[in-house]
């Protein structure tokens, strides 16, 4: 028999819009509404909403909840003053291998909220209770199951947010990037997004999710699904778990070396020794095909200081060529010229800088 697959508190008005499903990460989650094409679109030209209520809402609470954290995380929580701040992080084994990536955000010393991957959400709450549980830190960890999670992006995303619920603007219209609010109690609206458009992702209770949904609907903000968020994201540059990096590839070789904080010499984060002692051969570049074709991620490539592999690829909608995310031996600059094996056939590519493209426009 199949599995039987999680559901969103969202799941019967995908079902009922004719949304196509497909399991992603044990989850029953929309790809796309009809057309991925016009959904990525939506997104860089006006707003589109994404059901995100499959990540996990992860409270720590508690006097040791700072302390725990520090250590949890390659990322420095300390670094965090402001209440309403995030952070990005990743949380590493002790190979300094990638658990998972995440978002922190800081309300007091002993108040945080974590935002992690849906496909690793319950091995993440194990290795945290882990630590917590074998080093002795005073913390509570709550997984907040009874939240839902929508957002909505796109350069009139904000404006279409506030339109469908007035009383919100006031506590958000001078929300700067990568902060958050709380408003009507247990809501949390936050600039964050993984589209390379501005935004809102906003954690709500579940029984209150359905009704915003219809309510952004009306305001006509567009239903996009997994595949639109997956084209956003790669022209963005923004990594994927279990592509770019995963329990046997760290942030150094994943292009995410700025997320972690080694100017404190007396904080041993977990992973930090085996970071340390290990030398980075290699490297994350963008790529952009100039033959006619599709890459994907594994597929080979050739450059000039030996072979790497794509660990993202497809089509940009917004650029009109393949584009990709590759891993390759350091020292491969921008403007370098590789080649993509692609159907036993190696093609022309570019190294470029990432991101592919910023606020709508095209940068690589």
């Amino acid at each position: 028999m199949p599995p039987v697959l999680k559901q969103t508190p969202l799941h019967s008005i995908h079902v009922e819009s004719g949304a196509k499903m497909v399991d992603f990460g044990g989850w029953d989650m929309p790809v796309s509404y009809g057309s991925q094409l016009e959904e990525h679109h939506a997104v860089r030209k006006d707003a589109g909403m994404f059901d995100v209520s499959h990540m996990l809402n992860v409270d720590v609470r508690g006097p040791g909840s700072q302390a725990f954290l520090r250590r949890l995380l390659a990322n420095d929580v300390a670094r965090l003053t402001a209440p309403g701040k995030a952070l990005y992080s990743c949380m590493l084994n002790h190979d300094a291998g990638v658990i998972d990536d995440l978002i922190v955000y800081f309300f007091g010393a002993d108040n945080w909220r974590l935002v992690v991957n849906a496909g690793t959400a319950d091995k993440d709450l194990a290795w945290m209770q882990k630590v917590a549980r074998e080093e002795g830190f005073d913390v509570g960890i709550a997984a907040r199951r009874d939240l839902a999670m929508v957002a909505v992006q796109g350069p009139h995303a904000r404006d279409k947010v506030w339109a469908a619920r007035p009383a919100w603007k006031a506590a958000t219209q001078d929300l700067a990037p990568f902060n958050g609010v709380y408003v009507d109690g247990d809501t949390l609206i936050a600039r964050t997004g993984y589209t390379g458009e501005d935004g809102f992702e906003i954690v709500l209770p579940a029984d209150q999710v359905q009704e915003f949904w219809h309510d952004l609907a009306d305001q006509g903000v567009r239903p996009c699904g997994l595949g639109a968020r997956d084209t956003l994201r790669l022209e963005a540059g923004m990594n994927l778990y279990g592509q770019e990096m995963d329990e046997q590839v760290g942030p150094m070789v994943s292009g995410l070396g700025w997320t972690v904080w080694l100017k404190d010499a007396d904080r041993h984060f977990i992973g930090r020794d085996a970071l340390q002692a290990a030398e980075a051969d290699r490297e994350l570049v963008g790529v952009k095909l100039l033959d006619r074709g599709v890459m994907r991620g594994h597929m080979k490539l050739r450059t000039p200081l030996g072979e790497g592999e794509l660990t993202s690829g497809s089509m940009s909608p917004t650029m009109g060529v393949s584009i990709g995310m590759a891993r390759v031996p350091k020292g491969v600059r921008p403007g370098d010229q590789v080649q993509v094996e692609i159907r036993g056939k190696w093609l022309a590519a570019e190294v470029v800088k990432m991101p592919f493209v910023r606020h709508g426009k095209i940068v690589s």
